[in-house]
């Protein structure tokens, strides 16, 4: 690999909570002719620091050998003659190369404001989705026991994309609502192509050939309105009810819930246990145990052992 690679000035990010929809919008960029997209991207901020420090290589090395979700993408190398900025953008050119594409975006969920001290020009894709549903697909990825710690990473994005949006220009981002994705897909992401300076490809909406995603369905908008109860409905509106609003999304109607330092104690006791029970019914005691073990041992080789257990077995769920 050439040591000094061409720097991507301008790259594109997919940025949203997780749960969003923003693997479907993936999938649908990533279909386009012109357009690689990587999938999970984080990696290439949760060392930088809030200061905006990089990470010592050595150690952001040794980190990469255990994170699996790095180590799965077969096609990644490491350079160690390049510095930290050089680095991560090779892994956007490899990803880049390997597909043969014109051009490279990736997805960020987290951390995605720290993608500027990377690229202080890159441009951004917002996708939101009704916190609602968000809140609700946490529980079933075993994220989160009840809605209201379900609702923890929406509200993250959602502040962390203000506080982003607020240092763009006009012209570097588009906001997309999972919804209007669903609804009016090619309506849609002919806005996004044009945003990226491309023409809508029809092959955009051939992901359902060869991933496991379905055609967009609006039965998949509004699920809240009948797979959540009243209360859990109050639960996420007394916590999200001016964020909602604020992005466009109406109430339910239903009365306002007040939530006491009591019940707070109760639901994040229910969380903690529903996760606890999640990961033992799926994964095994024996294997909750052994990787709990390992993590606050630090004990690197077992801990990378017990992963690939998990994710392997994560993804047979997932078939």
């Amino acid at each position: 690999m050439n040591s000094n690679p061409f720097i991507i000035s301008k790259p594109t990010f997919l940025v949203g909570a997780e749960r969003s929809g923003t693997t479907l919008l993936r999938l649908m960029l990533s279909h386009h002719p012109r357009l690689a997209w990587s999938s999970e991207f984080e990696y290439v901020v949760d060392k930088i620091t809030d200061n905006g420090d990089f990470p010592d290589l050595n150690q952001y090395y040794e980190w990469l050998e255990t994170l699996l979700i790095f180590q799965d993408v077969s096609f990644l190398t490491i350079d160690p003659e390049l510095d930290y900025i050089q680095l991560v953008n090779s892994f956007l050119w490899q990803w880049k190369n390997h597909y043969r594409k014109e051009l490279v975006g990736a997805t960020v969920h987290r951390h995605f404001d720290r993608l500027l001290k990377i690229w202080p020009d890159a441009n951004f894709i917002y996708l939101i989705r009704d916190a609602r549903d968000v809140a609700r697909s946490c529980i079933g990825m075993g994220w989160s026991g009840n809605v209201w710690k379900g609702l923890d990473r929406w509200l993250e994005a959602e502040y962390l994309w203000d506080q982003l949006k607020s240092q763009l220009s006009t012209d570097r981002y588009i906001e997309i609502t999972y919804e209007n994705l669903i609804t009016d897909p090619v309506t849609t992401l002919t806005k996004i192509c044009h945003f990226l300076t491309l023409e809508y490809d029809q092959n955009m909406l051939n992901y359902a050939g060869d991933t496991t995603y379905s055609k967009p369905d609006p039965k998949l908008i509004k699920q809240w309105r009948h797979k959540l109860s009243d209360y859990e409905i109050r639960l996420v509106e007394s916590r999200a009810s001016a964020l909602l609003k604020d992005r466009g999304y109406e109430l339910s109607g239903l009365p306002p819930l007040d939530v006491t330092p009591f019940m707070e104690k109760q639901i994040n006791l229910q969380d903690w246990w529903f996760r606890i029970q999640f990961r033992i019914n799926r994964y095994g005691l024996s294997l909750v145990l052994a990787d709990y073990v390992a993590r606050k041992l630090n004990i690197k080789p077992w801990q990378k052992q017990t992963q690939k257990q998990l994710i392997d077995i994560q993804m047979q769920y997932l078939k």
